[in-house]
C-alpha cells in the first residue's frame, strides 16, 4: 500500500509540473476523472492501461510515472 500511495504523490507531483489538471488527464487519457483520483489517494494499484493512459493525459513517457525513490527494504 506505500507504494501505491508514493505512486500516487508522483502523478501528483508530474500533474503540478506539467500544469495539468485530473479532468484534462482523464480526458486526453480516455479514463474516468475516478480512477485518476483513486491513483492519485493510493487505492488502488494502476493497470497497464492505466499508466498508458495517465502517461498520454501527461503527455510524458510512461517510465515517468515511475521515476521516484521508494525504499523497498523498508515494505
Amino acid at each position: 500500500m506505500k507504494y501505491y500511495k508514493a505512486f500516487g504523490v508522483n502523478l501528483n507531483n508530474l500533474l503540478v509540473k506539467h500544469s495539468k489538471d485530473v479532468m484534462t488527464v482523464a480526458s486526453v487519457g480516455k479514463i474516468e476523472p475516478k480512477q485518476v483520483y483513486r491513483v492519485l489517494n493510493g487505492e488502488h494499484g494502476a493497470s497497464l492501461g492505466t499508466i498508458i493512459s495517465l502517461a498520454k493525459g501527461l503527455d510524458i513517457e510512461p517510465a515517468e510515472l515511475f521515476s521516484f525513490n521508494f525504499d523497498m527494504e523498508k515494505e
